[in-house]
């Protein structure tokens, strides 16, 4: 497949009591880069998928680096939006880490009232779907901190097969390397089961 064909084009996809629209510069009105900010805050962000987001200011140019991302289509970040009010819900970001190969990464982060209802799974599993099907992914990596055991759980329910440990590769919020677990999905392997 040649990498002219592998490329992330803008798309909402519709999971039914959410959608994923792209993130960007619009809409990004106040009551968004409040939302950004808020998640920026939120512990479990803070410590697992740090924002530069704190202020609005800094939401803004982490909106433009989205977009920029969806321009060159190297990128595919989604905001999960509820579908009844549009509040922010979470995010699910995908981007080539070798896009002449195929191989790309996959990662997410909900606000606390999102989570525990299967949102991030759903989600993870139907961008990871699109980036398959539409993208050109021949490979989808999903990597997580060691000590993130929800994110272990998304991963598991997605399809994405356990492929070893990552010893301290990545910095996270608190400042320190962890152990992170690898997972990856290929586009031939079967979708998984219902969760």
């Amino acid at each position: 497949m040649s990498t002219s064909i592998r490329t992330f084009a803008r798309t909402t996809l519709d999971l039914g009591d959410a959608q994923l629209h792209p993130w960007g510069r619009t809409p990004a009105g106040p009551e968004l880069l409040d939302d950004l900010a808020a998640a920026a805050a939120d512990p479990a962000i803070a410590l697992w998928n740090p924002l530069p987001t704190a202020d609005h200011e800094a939401a803004r140019v982490w909106l433009e680096a989205r977009e920029d991302r969806w321009d060159r289509g190297d990128g595919a970040a989604f905001a999960v939006l509820s579908a009844t009010d549009g509040a922010l819900l979470g995010t699910v970001n995908l981007r080539w880490t070798d896009r002449a190969d195929g191989q790309a990464m996959i990662g997410y982060w909900f606000l606390p009232d999102a989570r525990g209802r299967g949102l991030a799974t759903r989600a993870t599993r139907a961008v990871t779907t699109w980036g398959f099907r539409t993208g050109g992914a021949r490979r989808i990596e999903l990597a997580h901190a060691a000590g993130n055991q929800a994110s272990c759980r998304v991963a598991d329910r997605c399809g994405y097969l356990p492929e070893g440990v990552l010893r301290e590769s990545h910095l996270f919020g608190d400042g320190r390397h962890h152990d992170e677990h690898l997972h990856a999905r290929l586009a031939t392997d079967p979708e998984p089961g219902r969760p």
